[in-house]
């Protein structure tokens, strides 16, 4: 959604500049960009993406609040079209694949302050050797099988814009315990949509799957990136992921897949 404007463009004799831009804003709205309930990116953000002053993109909010269509509290803006808000669908679980801890099993998950893989700084548009936070999670049942591995690495979008991933900063040590499992949650409530893709490939020299996990937010900016490597002799592997539609309508989908040993 990123778009590279002149600040502040003339505008018509027909319709000032701000009622142009809140049309705009309007039409991302109606076509799920920005889904019923949630926080709107803010104004500074909002005028380098309409390209035009901070000014322009008040004057266009405000006239959508008149109108009924954006509400405004100590959290900021949020759209208030028809549909459900963006907390009802079911939190997704961080990394993807994770499980509950059960007797029998062990599960860890921790943090470090490192440079990524390189296919990973690569996929988060980081420079080779720059640090981000990485983080690691292992599942697995007590006769060695069922075992599950993730690592992600996070981009500086998201520790810039997500608080909550950004203070783990101080304390990704590589060996203290972490649990990020409301990490996607965190990252609605910061005000971006996130966009799944999931890529799933079967190991030819191991009875594994693997899942990489790439999400992006509403301006195509990268998020994160997991690599979900999963003990397939007996598990299944469960898919399920929240779809952004232009009807902001959440919808789920689920898959499982067992492999024969």
């Amino acid at each position: 959604m990123a778009r590279t404007t002149p600040p502040d463009h003339p505008p018509t004799e027909e319709e000032p500049l701000y009622r142009r831009i809140a049309s705009e804003l309007l039409g991302e709205l109606r076509d799920g960009t920005v889904p019923p309930g949630e926080r709107l990116p803010g104004e500074r953000r909002l005028a380098g993406h309409f390209g035009v002053s901070r000014e322009t993109v008040r004057q266009a909010l405000e006239l959508l609040r008149r109108d009924g269509l954006v509400a405004t509290d100590r959290r900021g803006s949020h759209a208030t079209l028809p549909g459900p808000p963006v907390e009802t669908p079911a939190s997704l679980t961080f990394p993807v694949g994770a499980r509950a801890a059960t007797p029998g099993t062990v599960s860890r998950a921790t943090v470090a302050w490192e440079p990524p893989t390189p296919d990973h700084a690569e996929a988060l548009g980081l420079a080779p050797g720059r640090p981000t936070l990485v983080h690691r999670y292992r599942y697995a049942t007590a006769d060695g099988r069922g075992l599950r591995t993730a690592v992600t690495s996070f981009s500086a979008v998201a520790l810039t814009e997500v608080e909550e991933l950004a203070r783990y900063r101080d304390r990704a040590d590589g060996t203290a315990a972490a649990q990020l499992r409301r990490a996607y949650d965190w990252m609605r409530r910061a005000g971006l949509t996130l966009h799944h893709r999931d890529t799933i490939t079967r190991s030819a020299s191991t009875p594994s799957v693997r899942v990489t996990r790439r999400v992006h937010d509403q301006y195509a900016r990268p998020l994160e990136i997991t690599d979900l490597v999963v003990d397939a002799r007996r598990d299944a592997l469960v898919y399920e992921f929240t779809l952004p539609g232009r009807t902001a309508r959440p919808a789920t989908a689920g898959a499982s897949r067992r492999t024969p040993p």
